[in-house]
């Protein structure tokens, strides 16, 4: 049997988005070393989760 990893529960596209917008707002746009690793890490969330959502739409 292969093992599986628990994952942590997938956020949606809708709501990462939300977490993003706001995260620029905050920073006006700017973001400092900190904010720019926090958002890489939000935007390829975001886009695994719009992969994901057009799949279960397919």
């Amino acid at each position: 049997m292969i093992p599986t990893e628990s994952r942590a529960p997938v956020r949606s596209a809708d709501e990462l988005n939300e977490q993003i917008r706001g995260l620029m707002a905050r920073s006006g746009g700017r973001l400092s070393e900190s904010q720019r690793r926090e958002y890489e890490v939000l935007v390829v969330e975001w886009a695994a989760a719009v992969r994901g959502e057009i799949v279960k739409a397919a």
